[in-house]
């Protein structure tokens, strides 16, 4: 049977919540806060899609998986919708962002076979963990200075993505099986991102006002960013680097979480062994003491 635990912390958005919620870093609060929208579409996705393919899976241990992950990620989508509507009561035309991110997925889930789509599921998920794991093991800086809110919600799901690393993987063979299939997705899994990423990144320019956020949107688009927002030509042909979202997080940790991005798109790939951040089990610990996750910083010393 399935290891994993449906958690429901009680996280509360009624007030005020900044767009700049970490004032220290305004490229790591935007592309948090993109990744709620994303967060609530993508995980759309995935409970339509795991339910179309219930009937594949005859294994009745993964069976029992797919349940645990969709109530896992149900959650997570009705908590980020929270912190979405809080930042649509300051920014009203993010409404309309939000609601085109939510309708190129379903796109994607009325247009193509489920097959794609767990392929989809599988891929991003697989690139997780060693996302998550640099940003958690640097959470006193990319974290800490913040809203206590957003940045215990964040927390919240990242180590639980963590838990259910494996979780979509093992519902993509026991549907589907073919692992070069999900390879071969890849490209159409990434163009459809780089789109979402566009939708959204124009959305924000537009509705959020820059003093508010501080950068362009588009820094969200690697091509941009990389253009325009990591370097700036000064006078008299001399560069200098413009700190971006994980400036803080050092060389070597930002190179070992792409190499291991990296390796989670070949076809064995197993996250079963992957590295996993300390942050997780203090967290459940906590979570199991009973203590208050929500605010994560203040509920209790963190250990």
């Amino acid at each position: 049977m399935t290891d994993l635990e449906v958690r429901r912390p009680k996280f509360d958005f009624t007030g005020d919540v900044p767009w700049e919620w970490n004032p220290a870093n305004p490229q790591f609060s935007f592309f948090m806060n993109a990744t709620s929208i994303i967060a609530i579409c993508f995980e759309q996705m995935i409970v339509a899609a795991v339910q179309e393919a219930k009937p594949l899976i005859t294994d009745p241990e993964a069976a029992a998986e797919a349940t645990a992950f969709l109530r896992q990620e149900a959650q997570h989508s009705s908590t980020h919708r929270k912190h979405v509507t809080a930042l649509i009561r300051r920014y009203p035309g993010l409404q309309h962002t939000l609601d085109a991110a939510i309708a190129s997925f379903e796109e994607l889930t009325a247009t193509t076979p489920v097959k794609h789509r767990l392929a989809y599921i599988a891929d991003l998920e697989a690139t997780f963990t060693p996302s998550f794991k640099m940003m958690l093991d640097n959470e006193e800086t990319l974290f800490r200075p913040g809203d206590e809110r957003v940045a215990s919600l964040f927390i919240w799901h990242f180590v639980e993505e963590v838990e259910h690393r494996s979780s979509a993987l093992l519902i993509y063979d026991a549907a589907i099986g073919d692992r070069w299939y999900r390879i071969r997705a890849l490209p159409a899994v990434v163009r459809h991102l780089m789109g979402i990423m566009r939708l959204i990144a124009d959305g924000v320019n537009e509705h959020v006002p820059q003093a508010d956020r501080k950068v362009d949107a588009r820094t969200l688009l690697p091509g941009f960013g990389f253009r325009e927002t990591w370097r700036h030509r000064l006078p008299f042909g001399r560069r200098t680097a413009v700190p971006g979202a994980f400036a803080t997080v050092p060389r070597r940790q930002r190179l070992a979480a792409a190499g291991r991005v990296l390796l989670s798109q070949t076809p064995y790939h197993d996250p079963t062994h992957t590295p996993l951040p300390e942050l997780a089990d203090r967290w459940f610990a906590r979570w199991d003491s009973g203590a208050d996750v929500t605010r994560w910083y203040t509920s209790q010393p963190a250990n």
